[in-house]
């Protein structure tokens, strides 16, 4: 039986046999990232440079970016590059420092939207204290700490997943390094200290999305007390990016962390992975580009600018 001392490699799943659906694997998985390189590089551009958008949900918003670029640039990767040159290996340090960015970031993204609920809650339910609560430094020190929680909720694991001794070989069933899927190579009953902090992750993750799900009731009471019907969607359209983005990662994350047993298989497992770890990095800039009018705007402006600049410059040489 190897032991977690013998191991310097694990092997990933791959997501074909063939040379074909490789490449395919590798094509479509490309276009998926560029499209989130370039959402999130344009939100993250637009919001910084823009004086009208360096206000408290902007400025959540582009931290929420910024994880949703390092999120899928943890996994994507990797992943297309063991298509592209037919191989599964991925090295031991490497794999570690996989699980170790995966866990950082997603943690690090479902406190950030927490934090992004509460601010949705003050901006609706008590704008006149809007700005006293929601400072520049209460908004800086909110965003540390939701990055903070997410380093040290990654650092536990890591370093209580892979002390963990491993006596049931070295391959993965998932193309990237996944907690559930190391503890699959543990010895028997050597992981139930890692269960205390997955319960203790869980009871945190609760917590959270109690608290968004009562800042929205609070919401939805205090906005069906508006009296005119335009001031009411106004009021929705400042939460419903926020919502949907909750609602896909919290419902992609349900499916592969609950789905019963009995269903479960690696090609499901591979495709329900790919929905909560490479699709959501990607969707969310789509998500809040079009249900918000002030952004939508910026960006409008913002590409307008390049182009005109682009084009400028070409003019002005051949004059």
């Amino acid at each position: 039986m190897p032991n977690s001392s013998s191991i310097n490699q694990f092997l990933l799943l791959p997501f074909a046999d063939t040379r074909e659906l490789q490449l395919l694997h590798f094509w479509l998985f490309l276009g998926i990232y560029l499209a989130a390189l370039l959402g999130n590089g344009l939100i993250i551009t637009t919001i910084a440079c823009d004086q009208h958008l360096h206000t408290p949900m902007y400025f959540f918003l582009l931290n929420l970016s910024i994880l949703d670029l390092g999120f899928i640039s943890t996994t994507v990767p990797k992943s297309m590059a063991n298509s592209l040159c037919d191989i599964r290996v991925i090295s031991y340090t490497a794999c570690a420092s996989q699980l170790f960015f995966f866990y950082f970031l997603i943690s690090a993204e479902f406190s950030l939207l927490t934090v992004m609920a509460y601010d949705r809650y003050v901006a609706i339910c008590h704008p006149l204290h809007y700005g006293t609560l929601l400072g520049s430094r209460a908004c800086v020190h909110m965003a540390a700490a939701a990055w903070a929680s997410g380093f040290l909720h990654a650092v536990l694991h890591t370093a209580n997943t892979f002390s963990l001794p491993l006596c049931h070989g070295n391959a993965v069933d998932q193309f990237f390094c996944e907690i559930s899927q190391i503890l699959k190579l543990s010895c028997s009953h050597s992981y139930l200290r890692e269960f205390g902090i997955i319960g203790i992750g869980f009871t945190l993750a609760l917590g959270c999305f109690v608290f968004i799900v009562v800042s929205y009731v609070q919401i939805f009471r205090a906005v069906l007390r508006i009296p005119s019907q335009q001031g009411q969607h106004k009021a929705f359209s400042t939460c419903l990016p926020h919502l949907s983005v909750v609602s896909l990662v919290l419902s992609t994350s349900i499916i592969a962390y609950f789905k019963p047993p009995s269903i479960s298989s690696p090609s499901l497992d591979l495709v329900v992975a790919v929905f909560y770890a490479v699709v959501p990095p990607a969707v969310n800039p789509l998500i809040y580009s079009m249900r918000n009018q002030e952004l939508r705007k910026a960006l409008r402006e913002g590409v307008h600018w390049v182009f005109l600049s682009c084009f400028k410059g070409p003019m002005s040489l051949q004059k």
